[in-house]
């Protein structure tokens, strides 16, 4: 699981990166001290789970949470007993943790996140499961071998899917077909672009090299590439 952590405090959101970090289930990709800043980053990324504390200055906790849409998984921090039965009103909080944060109750947190997980993991589509997505280019379906892509721009109202053979002009999102591809060989490097991993050729600064294309990578989405990669 990838989270961000929300809280005016840098001591408690150290406390709670220090748990995340001796868990091998968890991944901390971002920490805010402001819950505004942290729906900007949501704008754009995708998130499993939130640990969110629920008395910050002028944006609440729970002011958060309704500003979602779609919120992720959403673990609940406070020094307040007292908002339990209000927070679990909310149906993407799946733990409530009253500072201090203890190791054990931190575990014990994690292992029912992880066996959420598992019970809310969906099967895996024909689609997903296939080697071929297929487009509709000029009104005609077109099957197209995901191996063969290795690079995806946005052009407006229209993705140009790049392959081994030939491009695709289609009309569609991102988002769209970001749902369709494998995410261990896909991913989302800026708000324009989806590249395939086996093609990266270099990365240098805020860039990464897709066979003679240089494409950017957002720097809110370059520590996650750079955890993908098979470092040497």
């Amino acid at each position: 699981m990838v989270c961000i952590i929300i809280d005016d405090d840098a001591t408690a959101r150290l406390i709670i990166k220090q748990h995340c970090l001796k868990s091998q289930s968890i991944n901390v990709l971002e920490e805010f001290s402001s819950a505004i800043d942290a729906i900007k980053y949501l704008n754009n990324n995708k998130v499993d789970l939130v640990y969110l504390d629920i008395h910050m200055p002028t944006f609440s906790g729970f002011d958060f949470i309704e500003t979602l849409k779609n919120p992720p998984k959403i673990v609940l921090t406070t020094s307040d007993k007292n908002l339990a039965l209000e927070a679990f009103e909310y149906k993407s909080v799946v733990d409530y943790l009253v500072k201090p944060i203890s190791k054990e109750r931190f575990e014990k947190s994690l292992e029912k996140l992880v066996a959420i997980s598992i019970v809310d993991k969906p099967l895996l589509t024909d689609e997903k499961l296939s080697e071929f997505i297929y487009v509709n280019v000029d009104k005609r379906l077109v099957k197209v071998d995901i191996a063969s892509i290795y690079l995806i721009e946005a052009k407006g109202d229209y993705i140009n899917i790049k392959t081994n053979d030939k491009n695709y002009l289609v009309h569609s999102t991102l988002k769209k077909i970001e749902d369709k591809l494998p995410s261990n060989m896909f991913f989302k490097v800026h708000r324009s672009f989806i590249i395939n991993f086996s093609e990266i050729i270099d990365i240098e600064d805020n860039t990464v090299l897709i066979r003679q294309v240089v494409v950017p990578v957002s720097r809110s989405n370059k520590s996650e590439l750079m955890k993908k990669l098979n470092l040497l």
